[in-house]
């Protein structure tokens, strides 16, 4: 009896010529490379150093596609996005030391965004490994501690054949759910190092399946089909798992009401009578998720932002589906499904009987109406107007990339992406930077369709340098700077605690000048000719920049005890 395990993979004549045979000039960085291509990559993003050069002269014999960027941690945010529009395990190229930690904010996003991203960095030469103090340029005593605490797994590679399996049992944690960064350390002389060792061909990296157990899904099922009240939660691990049909069909199939989290969007259609879309700092639709007698929450550890700030008590039996462990349960008792998202609403959809409830689309518009007017009170017209307008200017298919900006709050709760895996923003680690180089790596990943970025001055000026990598890859990108002269919504958080704001004034430059110094067209416009200037930026091919000079205000909250 032959069983898998004793199967060998036999080379083919022309194979085994190959790997007698392998071809000269070739060092330690051309096994790097040659493991990504086996693996299925085709582009890599990065910076290059001292460490890591013996990577970067491989490129140059490799097929791969090389994207730098100006600053690692933009790198890390166009790998980021790369791997969430992809769902490819995105190779991050960096140098050690200083190169490395400054890709660790972007790697903190990608954890908890949960994007695929495979860091790869060299390492001081071998001799100075172990914790020593050596005097090497760039030199940490532990610099795999450092990222231990924020990837999903570190992986070293002390010789030159250990490089192939360590890249392929990373890519494999990157791409397992829950999807996730992860770290790959190499030392400079082995990377520099001659090989004789065969080209690596295909590798086999194959994500495990995280299956839901049966008899947990079992009762998921007797419960949301014999609910009087369900309701649903999804977050971002439908999007990731590419679950959305999925979720669709169960939630048709029980007439239970959705709402999306903010990492989430585009998991269940905007426009949809059972959508109570994605208000979830609202007191009406956090009361209705608390009235449901069966919440199902999938893909979302119920976090800050998703449980409007941690106010958010559940009154009926909750289950959530969860291929994070350590957010199974962690902010409410739960009957805990650690599964992928896709597999979990699978096997529901497999044992749910059908539920029909006439009055559950009568409740969503009566939710979604109380919040419209709640809105409507405050007299935020220009937010509205803005938002409005960007959703008219933005083609259907087109992904957009939000920052930490006033407009991006808004965006969260109001705006409709039309698709799955369309808008993306750093709320997962809430850092400044993201929009715009991840919408670089967006227009990398899919150039046939225009990207828009959304950023406040303040988030601007950390990724400026990266006009220049727009232009030099003519990646088609617009790029919308709400230009109020500084911290916008720091402003407003320390004006309300404190009175007024300290250290939140910006001066900057003239960003229209700016962009066009880096052959990048730029437009100031005005919130009424916004709809126009950005639809025409977008229409253009290749790069471009709107400013816009407004103060925008945030909705009031609504927290426990503040509705109406």
């Amino acid at each position: 009896m032959t069983h898998d395990h004793d199967l060998v993979l036999r080379p083919t004549a022309a194979q085994r010529e190959a790997a007698l045979n392998p071809p000269p000039g070739r060092n330690g960085g051309d096994l790097v490379v040659e493991t990504l291509a086996g693996l299925g990559a085709t582009t890599v993003f990065g910076l290059p150093g001292q460490h890591a050069l013996g990577v970067f002269d491989a490129l140059r014999r490799s097929s791969l596609r090389y994207v730098g960027l100006r600053v690692e941690n933009n790198a890390g945010f166009a790998a980021d996005a790369y791997g969430r529009i992809t769902g490819e395990a995105a190779p991050l190229l960096l140098s050690t030391g200083p190169g490395a930690l400054t890709s660790l904010a972007a790697l903190q996003e990608a954890a908890a965004a949960s994007a695929p991203v495979l860091a790869i960095s060299s390492q001081i030469p071998s001799p100075g490994l172990g914790g020593g103090r050596h005097g090497y340029l760039h030199e940490l005593p532990d610099q795999a501690a450092s990222f231990q605490g924020v990837v999903k797994s570190v992986h070293t590679a002390r010789t030159q054949s250990q490089i192939p399996s360590a890249i392929a049992e990373a890519w494999k944690s990157a791409l397992t759910a829950p999807h996730g960064p992860v770290w790959v350390e190499i030392p400079q002389d082995v990377l520099l190092a001659p090989t004789s060792l065969p080209v690596v061909t295909a590798m086999d990296a194959t994500p495990d399946d995280l299956v839901p157990r049966p008899e947990l899904t079992s009762v998921a099922a007797e419960l949301l089909s014999g609910a009087a009240r369900p309701a649903i939660i999804a977050g971002g691990g439908v999007v990731r798992s590419d679950a959305s049909g999925k979720l669709r069909r169960l939630a048709e199939l029980l007439d239970a009401p959705v709402v999306t989290t903010y990492g989430g969007k585009g998991a269940f259609p905007w426009a949809h009578p059972l959508s109570l879309q994605s208000w979830l700092e609202d007191r009406h639709t956090t009361d209705f998720l608390e009235d449901a007698d069966v919440l199902l929450v999938v893909g979302s550890g119920l976090g800050e932002l998703s449980s409007n700030y941690h106010t958010f008590r559940p009154r009926g039996r909750v289950i959530q589906i969860e291929a994070d462990l350590g957010k199974l349960e962690s902010n409410h008792p739960a009957l805990g499904i650690h599964a992928d998202a896709r597999l979990a609403l699978q096997a529901l959809l497999e044992t749910a009987t059908e539920r029909r409830d006439p009055g559950a689309a009568e409740r969503v518009r009566e939710v979604l109406s109380r919040v419209s007017d709640r809105i409507a009170s405050q007299e935020l017209t220009l937010e509205q107007s803005l938002l409005t307008a960007v959703r008219r200017a933005l083609p259907a298919r087109s992904p957009s990339f939000w920052d930490m900006t006033i407009l991006s709050y808004w965006a969260w709760c109001g705006f409709d992406p039309r698709g799955t895996n369309l808008m993306h923003s750093s709320q997962g680690s809430g850092g400044l930077g993201y929009a715009f180089p991840a919408a670089l790596g967006a227009a990398v990943a899919d150039p046939t369709h225009p990207v828009l970025a959304v950023s406040g001055d303040g988030g601007a000026l950390y990724s400026i340098a990266e006009l220049a990598t727009a232009r030099q890859h003519d990646l088609p990108v617009t790029w919308l700077i709400i230009d109020d002269g500084g911290y916008g919504i720091l402003r407003e958080y320390m004006t309300d605690a404190f009175g007024e704001p300290t250290a939140t004034e910006l001066t900057r430059p003239d960003y229209v000048a700016l962009s066009e110094s880096f052959g990048v067209p730029g437009v100031r416009t005005t919130p009424e000719s916004l709809e126009t200037d950005l639809t025409r930026a977008l229409a253009t091919p290749g790069p471009s920049v709107v400013v816009l000079p407004a103060v925008l205000r945030m909705f009031a909250p609504t927290h426990l005890g503040q509705g109406g």
